[in-house]
């Protein structure tokens, strides 16, 4: 009775070991996290990339607001060229 008892926990005990994961499927395992992790980085630096790009365009469309604002002031404001000469005419009697 002590031999089969035996046996079997001794079999029992195999049995488990080789349920884990072999070598090949852990590679697996380690390759797919790689993977992960290198898309997860592709990603972010598209999206860094991404938002600096769009932050870049919104501040030339505003810088080339204001340009043309001051432009359109410059040509139509009325400016008053003072000469420093007294231009005033008197109306003879």
């Amino acid at each position: 009775m002590k031999k089969i008892i035996s046996l079997v926990s001794i079999t029992s005990i195999i049995a488990l070991v080789a349920c884990g994961p072999s070598a090949e499927e852990k590679a697996k395992v380690e390759k797919a996290k790689k993977d992960s992790i290198a898309n997860f980085e592709t990603e972010a630096k598209a999206k860094v990339i991404a938002d600096s790009t769009a932050k870049y365009e919104d501040d030339m469309k505003s810088k080339m607001v204001a340009d043309s604002t001051k432009k359109y002031e410059a040509k139509h404001s009325k400016k008053v060229k003072h000469t420093g000469k007294h231009t005033t005419q008197h109306k003879k009697k």
